[in-house]
């Protein structure tokens, strides 16, 4: 308390920021700090990248917002900005648009063409108006402002949908172009098409843009004598309007064959940015697609970067004296179970700033307002842990639903097993499925083969493959999976939501209860001066001896994955553990009932990890076939072999 004043716990102020670029910005807290430049942001300013692509959730929409908020300070982007957002209709209104004697993809460039100049033209008349460039404005300039106005351009009063309606009925008729000396229309009598007439039509309006650009001196690089930056024209969440259908495909490539010539046409004075979800771009296939490599920049987070992101937002929020320990090591715990908090965080998310935003908030939540707390605790990021695995598995399939609707039927391939699965197990629970997923989805029958789920998986970021001692996951320029490759790891993103949060998802060993029959302890007659160990006490050490060498089958087991080394290591130590209470005298049990339970876990063990395919790989193999064989020792040795080592009857 301050002079009477109750001060609230920095965990209640504490927020970091909402899952759309757009709300954050309208509540203020991108623009408070809470925005972290990236290399997407630093490329877009200096006008050295064309396409930002990244995953839905990236931070694509961020880095447009930051630029439209941007002043032109502290490294900011100070020139000339329009968005274009389509809507629905406006979508449509693409995707139908046909020109005779053009194919789509060249068409739809056309509406792209013709919307990229309307908005140099909007940007060059109120420019010139601005006094920026002296009081005499140019007569390409005002012939801009007349074709604007007679073509009801001159405000962005309208719908883009509408206004593309009359851009589309425009090119296929006529558009008017008298504000630059032509007659009504450029006579299409004489043009040998449809599209070739379109096409007359728009060089029309695209050279007097040029003009413009040219005689108010913006046609240089940095704004000619008057230093002022290109105008910067960007398109974003097209995602909105796409579907994987060949029309829709038509519409992004026209944009990209679009947005290359408007580049080379206006040169310095104009700079293109589109904002490109990666599924989306990835899907395109058209001639032209290996110019646009040097123009692409894939968004990229690390968990450093991640960590960076949490910070900055917080501080947002909490304010800005808000140290990193103090929100690493105070307001959340510093660890949760033997992981660092941040380790543990970021690695239950798939690398992007929304999910880490929402596991983030998720926990302050699950802290401040279910339980009350002023603190974070263990107990509330694993509880909060639960809820995003939940939310994620299902926006998977949602993100995918477009291009892949089958999605979240394959999840049950994975559920309630372990997280580590082999090509050669998939195999086998995929071809009991296989059919009915055909019948499901008869139109994507040849994507829904083994292989082609595993590149799916893979791809959308559900499952990672081994890579030496490395689990990578698709991101980056990391390679798609090889046909060499067989073990696969589910994201720990989506783990708890399937039920499988162990390697091999073997079941567990109980330790033995107090049986009919105790450790007796009973003596044979003394031979030779000997003392007779009881039988119980050597079956039990015999099931020590069994424990140890599977344990040591496992190290030599260099091959397996480590996860499974270790679930398996676990689990063999709960049963010598077990053994060394009874052999101390802390637990009294039924040696021969404890014998042969453990032999049967033995099997069931062994049998676990064979069909699990791991066995495929060197060494693996060896351990399930070593767990086996002390299994069936066991048994003989409870059934009285004990005049040998118990080995001597084979295996």
């Amino acid at each position: 308390m301050v002079d009477g004043v109750v001060e609230r716990p920095v965990l209640a102020d504490l927020h970091f920021g909402r899952e759309d670029a757009e709300r954050d910005v309208t509540e203020g807290l991108l623009l408070r700090g809470g925005f972290l430049p990236n290399a997407a942001y630093r490329a877009s300013v200096a006008g050295r990248k064309m396409l930002i692509i990244g995953r839905k959730g990236s931070g694509k929409s961020a880095v447009c917002m930051q630029l439209m908020a941007d002043a032109g300070v502290d490294g900011g982007y100070g020139g000339g900005k329009a968005l274009v957002t389509p809507d629905e209709a406006a979508g449509e209104e693409i995707r139908r648009f046909e020109l005779q004697g053009l194919p789509g993809d060249s068409a739809k460039a056309l509406i792209w063409r013709y919307l990229f100049a309307v908005h140099a033209a909007r940007h060059l008349v109120t420019h010139a108006g601005s006094g920026a460039h002296g009081r005499k404005v140019p007569e390409s300039v005002k012939a801009l402002r007349r074709f604007l106005k007679q073509s009801g351009e001159l405000t962005d009063g309208e719908r883009l949908g509408e206004r593309l309606a009359q851009w589309t009925r425009g090119l296929q008729t006529s558009l008017s172009l008298e504000a630059f000396g032509v007659k009504a229309s450029v006579d299409a009598t004489h043009a040998p098409s449809e599209g070739a007439h379109a096409i007359r039509q728009l060089e029309v309006v695209e050279q007097g843009v040029v003009r413009a650009f040219s005689e108010l001196g913006c046609a240089h690089a940095g704004g000619g004598s008057h230093g002022h930056q290109p105008l910067l024209l960007m398109v974003d969440q097209l995602e909105l309007v796409w579907s994987a259908e060949p029309d829709s495909n038509s519409m992004v490539i026209g944009l990209l064959l679009a947005a290359k010539h408007a580049a080379k046409l206006y040169g310095p004075a104009v700079r293109f940015l589109l904002f490109l979800r990666a599924d989306i771009y990835d899907s395109l296939s058209f001639g032209e697609g290996d110019k646009f490599h040097g123009d692409e920049l894939r968004i990229a987070w690390t968990e450093q970067a991640l960590r960076d992101l949490a910070l900055a937002r917080a501080r947002a929020s909490a304010g800005a004296e808000l140290t990193e320990d103090e929100l690493w090591q105070g307001i959340f715990p510093a660890r949760v179970g033997d992981e660092d908090i941040g380790a543990y965080l970021f690695s239950r998310c798939l690398p992007r700033p929304r999910d880490a935003i929402q596991f983030l908030n998720l926990c302050q939540e699950t802290a401040w307002l279910i339980h009350g707390r002023e603190r974070i605790t263990e107990a509330d990021v694993v509880q909060a842990g639960r809820q995003f695995s939940a939310w994620k598995l299902k926006d998977l399939s949602l993100e995918y639903l477009v291009a892949h609707p089958f999605l979240k039927h394959l999840f049950p391939l994975f559920q309630n097993t372990g997280y580590v699965v082999t090509r050669s197990a998939l195999r086998s629970r995929f071809a009991a499925v296989v059919e009915t997923l055909h019948g499901l989805f008869p139109a994507y029958a040849e994507a829904l083969t083994l292989e082609g789920v595993v590149d799916i998986l893979y791809g959308v970021g559900f499952l990672g493959v081994r890579r030496g001692n490395k689990v990578v996951f698709a991101g980056g320029d990391d390679l798609p999976v090889q046909p060499h490759e067989t073990e696969f790891h589910v994201h720990r993103c989506f783990r708890v939501a399937l039920g499988v949060t162990c390697a091999l998802g073997i079941r567990r060993y109980e330790p033995q209860g107090v049986g009919s029959r105790v450790v007796s302890g009973n003596f044979s007659p003394q031979v030779s001066g000997a003392t007779v160990i009881s039988r119980d006490y050597r079956l039990l050490r015999e099931l020590r001896r069994s424990c140890h060498s599977i344990i040591a089958q496992v190290g030599r087991a260099v091959t397996l994955a480590t996860e499974a080394r270790d679930e398996i290591t676990q689990q063999i130590n709960r049963v010598l553990d077990d053994v060394n209470r009874s052999l101390e005298g802390a637990a009294a049990v039924d040696a021969d009932d404890h014998l042969l339970s453990t032999a049967q876990y033995f099997t069931t063990l062994s049998a676990q990890l064979l069909v699990s395919g791991l066995d495929d790989r060197g060494g693996a193999g060896g351990v399930g076939h070593r767990i086996e064989e002390e299994a069936r020792r066991l048994r003989r040795i409870a059934g009285g072999s004990f005049g040998s080592s118990g080995d001597s009857a084979g295996a």
